[in-house]
């Protein structure tokens, strides 16, 4: 069953992000966004032109100060930075699905059935399946792709 999520203006989610716990800084030389820390996970808003609330910023754990991306391996979950790589545990995951799923009652976003069930990966690596997110022209030819047409491959 659908439910109607209230839509909060800019300085409401902030006014409701501060009265929830999360810590807020006020993003270095720009206006009207902010960085939120709770959970040692952190993620960025920004104001709209209509007085709405944008992510800037996708929520992720913090890895060295640093916003991680979750990379699904197929057999493990990953903290992803530009400087390093570790497996995320199961408190990670479950820090960063509360983190997440606050602030999307914050801003007053939509809460999907499968996000709800658990913490959802930013990208998928599985080793049958390499490359897959790259552009057709960028990924490597397969071995069936690369074979010459017209030749079988078959002995007499």
């Amino acid at each position: 069953m659908a439910t109607k999520t209230e839509t909060r203006s800019y300085d409401d989610a902030v006014s409701w992000l501060r009265d929830h716990g999360f810590d807020i800084l006020e993003a270095p030389g720009t206006a009207n966004r902010v960085f939120l820390k709770k959970y040692n996970c952190s993620a960025a808003i920004q104001k709209t032109d209509d007085d709405g609330v944008k992510v800037f910023a996708h929520p992720g754990y913090l890895v060295q100060g640093e916003i991680s991306k979750i990379v699904n391996r197929g057999y493990q979950q990953f903290l992803k930075t530009s400087k390093t790589e570790l497996p995320a545990t199961a408190d990670h995951l479950r820090a960063l699905h509360e983190f997440s799923e606050e602030l999307k009652e914050a801003i007053g976003a939509t809460s999907l059935y499968n996000e709800s069930l658990g913490t959802v990966s930013d990208s998928y690596h599985y080793d049958r399946i390499e490359d897959r997110d790259k552009p057709r022209t960028d990924r490597p030819k397969r071995p069936w792709q690369t074979a010459t047409s017209g030749k079988s491959n078959r002995r007499a």
